[in-house]
């Protein structure tokens, strides 16, 4: 079955780094588009960066030149580095996977997701 598991998260300050990473299993992992999102407490979920499979990046204007997806096919592996973090970018990140291969992540919308992880979180003190 399909599986999604985070990790990397955890606390820093203002202005620190993180890597986040998802391990995917289960399925092709080369041919899904992915996507990391967040929820903060009180929040809707919001999407962060999507990355298709030829490896076209989207991202959120939030976190636009701060933070960085990527993928590696050959590990099955997810990465999100996230520099100049925020107060604000404190929450629960979510790994996810496109529900249908071959699609293009449409807009960072998490109906697009099929599968999900249960999530790392990510606290950032001021």
């Amino acid at each position: 079955q399909v599986q999604l598991v985070e990790s990397g998260g955890g606390s820093v300050q203002a202005g620190g780094s993180l890597r986040l990473s998802c391990a995917a299993s289960g399925y092709s992992y080369s041919i899904y588009s992915m996507g990391w999102f967040r929820q903060a407490p009180g929040k809707a979920r919001e999407g962060v960066a999507t990355i298709d499979t030829d490896g076209r990046t989207y991202y959120a204007d939030s976190i636009k030149g701060r933070f960085t997806i990527s993928r590696d096919n050959s590990r099955n592996t997810l990465y999100l580095q996230m520099n100049s973090l925020k107060p604000e970018d404190t929450a629960m990140y979510y790994c996810a996977r496109h529900g249908s291969y071959g699609f293009r992540w449409n807009l960072l919308r998490s109906g697009d997701a099929g599968y999900w992880g249960q999530g790392t979180q990510v606290t950032v003190s001021s």
